[in-house]
């Protein structure tokens, strides 16, 4: 592992942590910043504290207790980059007023300015989401949606860089982002040598959602449609024309369509997608089938078509995909037909 040199000044990173935070929310970004100061040949490049959102001088985290390094009212220097880490109780965030209108001074000034997990609905209650495309933990990113709408939720991303604004999804997604912005300031190599140190991957696709979790996510209340789609789960090979899904459902083309969308907030032809994705997905990690017939098991006529909906939903190659997450070693990889 080669040590990298680091620009001259160091940057001053705030984490800000909320009452009940989730630990690893703060701790994955801070390890993966201090691991890039100890690889630095010329000293640390970063200046990396902890403020609490409430103010104190204590915070709950996972189970811990943390003492921040000072209150961020006391905070002094320039910050370049500001995160906020996710809690359960993130609807609590427009409580912290004091912390709300020292965030909103702060957005005009700081480099970059982002979230992990549920982070994203101090930073909505802040005023600062409007016009920008941001992410969350999959679970919560249809509220944050609803509460607010003049932002762009991006349910897939395990991470969203957009003009300044850096917001991650939930939870292990905070060390996607924390590697990107190292690589962004430090190189690639830096970024590299922190996450062989941290024994994880340097990068994750930014469209490499979870997808099983988000077709969860869009799972129907209503029976008929939740019917069709646990269908739709267990016969991916099949047509699954609209047409032909409305007619499971026992209702006209119009009708499903209209409802299915009201119930999962997607079309049947975008939740058939996710779901043929999904299960590519994992063929791709776990067994060493071409991709001609990965396609034919996912209900694709072709190698071509599935590569045009992976680059789509995924955005990379099934090639790149698998050179990056297949799990198994390629003397060990599952056939097809071991898999399934």
């Amino acid at each position: 592992m080669t040590p990298v040199h680091k620009p001259a000044a160091r940057r001053l990173v705030v984490i800000c942590v909320p009452p009940e935070a989730q630990s690893l929310d703060i701790s994955g970004p801070l390890d993966c910043f201090l691991e890039a100061n100890r690889q630095c040949l010329d000293g640390p490049a970063y200046d990396v504290r902890l403020v609490a959102v409430d103010g104190g001088t204590q915070v709950r985290a996972g189970g811990m207790t943390l003492v921040p390094d000072t209150g961020f009212s006391r905070l002094g220097g320039v910050i370049d980059t500001l995160l906020i880490a996710g809690t359960p109780d993130y609807d609590r965030a427009a409580e912290f007023s004091a912390f709300t209108l020292w965030l909103q001074t702060q957005a005009c000034d700081v480099r970059r300015l982002g979230s992990v997990c549920t982070g994203a609905f101090f930073l909505g209650a802040a005023g600062i989401l409007s016009g920008h495309q941001v992410t969350t933990h999959w679970q919560h990113a249809a509220e944050l949606a609803r509460i607010y709408p003049q932002a762009q939720i991006l349910p897939d991303a395990i991470y969203v860089a957009d003009r300044g604004m850096y917001t991650s999804a939930g939870v292990t997604a905070g060390i996607d982002l924390a590697l990107h912005l190292i690589e962004e300031d430090l190189g690639n190599d830096m970024a590299m040598a922190v996450a062989r140190r941290l024994v994880v991957f340097l990068r994750r696709p930014g469209g490499q959602s979870q997808f099983s979790a988000h077709l969860a996510a869009q799972t129907a209340r209503e029976s008929r449609i939740a019917s069709v789609q646990g269908w739709i789960l267990n016969n991916i090979d099949k047509d699954l024309s609209l047409a032909v899904l409305a007619d499971r459902a026992g209702m006209s083309s119009r009708n499903f369509a209209r409802l299915f969308q009201a119930e999962t907030g997607t079309t049947p032809a975008v939740f058939v997608e996710y779901a043929r994705i999904d299960v590519a997905r994992r063929l791709l990690e776990e067994s060493d089938a071409p991709l001609k017939r990965i396609a034919e098991h996912c209900g694709y006529a072709s190698a071509d078509t599935l590569r045009r909906a992976f680059q789509r939903q995924v955005k990379t190659s099934p090639a790149e995909y698998r050179d990056h997450f297949c799990r198994q070693q390629p003397t060990a990889k599952l056939s097809l037909q071991q898999r399934l």
